[in-house]
């Protein structure tokens, strides 16, 4: 059973999601928290699987919330998806920079968030398009609009996981990145993982700003 918090200062919102989430047998909302203050001290609670996180909350923003749970050692597990009416370069840089695991629009349907949830607490990042490119342009803008760079080199890659790792900041699914190199998806999150793992990166999408931050993509 996945285990999730809902962060969102606005009741009805909660409300609609929580009923969403407990209409599906694999899934349960275990908290909810109308701030980000409450949102941390819930998830230290009850260790949820993952933080449907809205991003404007009084008493502590999103933002904030997020950067503390995922800096939280006990909350290694938990994975915060932040919840956004629009994908804007600040937002996006700042929330991937705070250990978020990716995105999704308040107006996203019943069935896109459902697998929305299911793909972050899979481990896998959930970053569309406009959102990727966001984070470029972020990153593009100056030094260190990122933090500073992960302790962990991409040069202890193999040249696989580093071909698999560039790919994947370039916004490939694992599904496209196996139809581009002729191999099983089960082998693309293999080497993806492994790369996560050697770079000390919580998710795909920590591994997507190392990338940038290491030079291994560029954008023309």
């Amino acid at each position: 059973m996945i285990q999730i918090l809902l962060a969102d200062d606005q009741t009805l919102l909660r409300s609609t999601f929580r009923m969403l989430i407990d209409s599906d047998d694999d899934l349960t909302v275990v908290a909810e928290a109308a701030n980000g203050e409450e949102a941390v001290g819930l998830a230290r609670r009850h260790r949820p699987d993952l933080v449907l996180m809205d991003i404007r909350m009084p008493v502590l923003d999103g933002l904030a919330a997020t950067r503390q749970i995922c800096a939280t050692p006990e909350l290694a597990g938990t994975r915060v998806l932040i919840l956004t009416t629009f994908e804007t370069d600040e937002y996006v840089a700042r929330a991937l920079e705070a250990g978020a695991s990716g995105f999704l629009g308040k107006d996203v349907t019943p069935e896109a968030l459902l697998a929305g949830i299911r793909t972050v607490v899979a481990g896998e990042a959930l970053l569309s398009p406009s959102a990727t490119r966001s984070l470029i342009n972020r990153f593009l803008s100056g030094p260190g609009t990122l933090g500073e760079p992960s302790q962990g080199s991409l040069k202890t890659l193999t040249d696989r996981e580093r071909e698999m790792t560039a790919l994947a900041a370039h916004g490939l699914s694992n599904q496209e990145i196996a139809d581009r190199l002729t191999v099983s998806p089960l082998t693309v999150r293999t080497h993806i993982h492994r790369a996560m793992t050697k770079v000390g990166a919580r998710d795909r999408a920590q591994l997507v700003v190392v990338a940038y931050q290491q030079g291994l993509v560029r954008v023309r």
